[in-house]
Parts: C-alpha cells; structure tokens; sequence
C-alpha cells in the first residue's frame, strides 16, 4: 500500500515540487528509488521549512492510510514514539543535544517504517557539532532517516551538504499564504490578503498579523515611529521605543507558553496546581526556567529584526514609488503616508536608509548592543530626513 493520504500535506502551500519530492520518498511501493536515509529542507524565513518536515516525518511514520490521522496528531504533539526532535531556542545548537540525538538515532522503529529525526534549525551548529553530526550520517543504521532544516544550503559544511539529499522551496506567493491562512484559520478573505502581503508571505507571521490585533498595531507602530523622525533626539527616542514594540511582541509570543510549559512540568512532576514544590525536583524547574529565558532573549532579537524587516518593506515601497513601478505596495494600508514619504524623499537618500537597515541587522547578528545598533540606524535615517 502506498500512503497518498492527503491530509499530511494539507497545511502546506505553494511547494508543489518540493511536496512532490518528498510523497515520491515516503512511497512505499517495492524498490522505492527515491528513498534516501538524509534529507536537507533549504528556503527562506516563512516558507514551511519545519511545516514539510514534519509533514514528511509523518508520510514516513505512517504504516498505511488507516494510520495516518493518528501518526499526523502524534507528530503534531511531538509525542510518536520513533520522532525525534531537535528545536533550539538558542542562539546555537550544542554538542550535547546532538549528541543525544545521535545516541537515540540508533535504536530500532517501534511502531513506525522508519525511525525519524528532525533538526529544525540544522545552521546553528557549530563546525564541531556538525562534525559530530556528520558521523552520524556517514554510517546511519538502516531504517533511521535524518531531516535537516536550514535557510541555505551554504549554512551547513560542505561534508554534510554532500550527503544529503537537498529539498529547496521558494517563498509562497501573496495569494497562496492568503488561501492558506483563510482556509486554515478561519478568517475574512480581506484579513488574510493583507496580512500575508504585510508579512512578505512569510506563513508564521501572517498567521500573526491575520489573527492578533495587537501585532497589526504594534507593526503599523513601528513604521510610523520611523516615518516621524526628523532629528537625532527623534532617532534616540525612536529606538526606545522600537525596543520597547519588540519587547512587547516577544513577550505575547512567549508569556503564554511559558506558563504552559510550566503547566505540564508540574503535572508531570505530580505537583498539585498552587502546591510547594518538593526540594529535590527544583531542579528541574530551575532547568525549564533557564531555558525560558534563553527563549526570551531569542525571540526578542527576532522581534528586533522582525521590525528591521517591517521597515525594510516600507522604504522598498517607497523607492518602487519613486521609480514609477506599478506592483501594489507591501503596506498599501498606509499608502497616503507612502507617498508623503515618496514626496519628502528621493530615490539616493531612500536607498541610503536601506543600507543603513541592512548594517543594522548584521550588527545585531553579530552580537551588537541592539539599542546602540537601533540608535545608529535611526540617527542615519534622520540625517535623510526632510525637516
């Protein structure tokens, strides 16, 4: 029997080469060539990476098409027995995990066809763990298969680039994600168009902007805050306040699975809603606490640079202005305020504040201050303001 079941597909959009791939390899007709024991998942931020390999994972967990609804909720909670997974909220990914990872890569399927082990963020490992890693899939055991996920395939070393099997998807179109996220979530058709154009068709965060007023207003917020400067003090003012917005996007991301998280250690721990936690399991919530931390400084420098990419599409509206091209603006909800930016600007001081954003976004991958790196970006968007 061949598992075709439509439904592990579902939640993906405009990766029709890509989803082609992938059902052709989970086949499991006899003498199946397109089978191989290591796959690298490559494309930009918000195109489905992790989405496709957990909707891969379970075409190949599945037994048949009798299994596969409960194999696709059991990959969904990360709970199937033969699924291991590998999702850092760090800044790096470390030897240690990955070594668990190798060790639990090596035991039998249970239940499943295959064992099955995804790292979600595969270009975040340092040369030494990937060349852990790479052993690893040198000498696989024969029923164990390895998805990576990274941007590009530049991200990895060259020796794990060479033994896998690339999978490349292109950023979705404005109309797919639009279909996605209306039929997905349940919103007006109007919702979803907006949100998935304001989100550059980046899945995740028009899921956001569709479904979370707050995000709609703390974005419409920042480009605002960066249209009215006009000085150096509006530019120090500016990035506090861009901070802040960034601060408060993180926080709605993580505040509520914080407390979840938690939730569960103390069900699992057998703690009693609101009961004193015995000395000797503090460690383990000294543990989770460490780790939401760690998730909270990742997900506000993602909230920084998600902003720096908010402002990015709206000087790029501004320049296609300036330069008569016809495509509907990424933030034609603020079309009136594009185009007094178009008139209070030219194309060379536009192009000058898109650089000064992309300097941004490398000094914060760097390990920048981001208040200093947010300061000297907006200093330099006030020296091309018109006063």
């Amino acid at each position: 029997m061949t598992v075709t079941a439509g439904s592990f597909w579902d939640g993906l959009t405009g990766q029709t080469e890509a989803i082609e791939t992938l059902r052709a390899a989970a086949s499991t007709q006899p003498g199946n060539s397109s089978m191989t024991h290591s796959w690298l998942i490559t494309g930009p931020p918000g195109s489905g990476r992790s989405n496709l390999a957990y909707a891969f994972a379970a075409a190949l967990l599945a037994r048949g098409d009798d299994d596969a609804a409960a194999t696709i909720r059991q990959v969904g909670a990360r709970s199937h027995p033969d699924l291991a997974v590998l999702s850092t909220e760090r800044i790096i990914i470390t030897i240690d995990e990955v070594r668990s990872l190798v060790a639990a890569s090596q035991f039998s399927p249970s239940v499943g066809r295959y064992r099955v082990v995804v790292i979600e963020d595969a270009d975040r490992m340092t040369e030494r763990t990937s060349n852990l890693l790479l052993k690893a899939l040198e000498e696989p055991p024969p029923r164990t298969v390895w998805i990576l996920c990274a941007p590009s395939e530049a991200d990895l070393i060259p020796t794990i680039r060479s033994r896998v099997r690339g999978v490349r998807l292109r950023v979705p179109s404005v109309a797919d994600v639009a279909a996605l996220i209306e039929r997905r979530d349940g919103v007006d058709h109007d919702t979803a168009l907006v949100a998935a154009r304001e989100a550059q068709s980046h899945i995740g965060m028009a899921h956001r902007l569709a479904t979370n007023p707050e995000a709609r207003d703390r974005r419409r917020r920042t480009l605002e805050t960066a249209l009215a400067i006009r000085s150096v003090s509006d530019a120090v003012q500016a990035a506090a306040t861009l901070l802040a917005v960034a601060g408060d996007d993180a926080k709605a991301i993580t505040t509520e699975r914080d407390a979840d998280e938690r939730a569960s250690a103390l069900r699992s721990l057998g703690v009693e809603p609101g009961g004193t936690v015995p000395p000797a399991l503090r460690s383990q919530l000294r543990a989770l606490d460490d780790d939401q931390k760690r998730r909270a400084t990742r997900s506000l420098r993602d909230g920084i640079d998600r902003i720096m990419v908010d402002l990015l599409s709206l000087y790029r509206d501004v320049l296609l202005l300036h330069l008569g091209v016809a495509d509907e603006p990424i933030n034609q909800s603020m079309r009136g305020r594009l185009d007094d930016a178009t008139r209070a600007s030219s194309p060379a001081s536009t192009l000058a504040v898109m650089d000064a954003i992309a300097v941004a976004r490398r000094r914060i991958e760097s390990n920048v201050s981001p208040v200093l790196a947010l300061e000297a970006m907006l200093v330099a968007i006030s020296r091309h303001a018109v006063r």
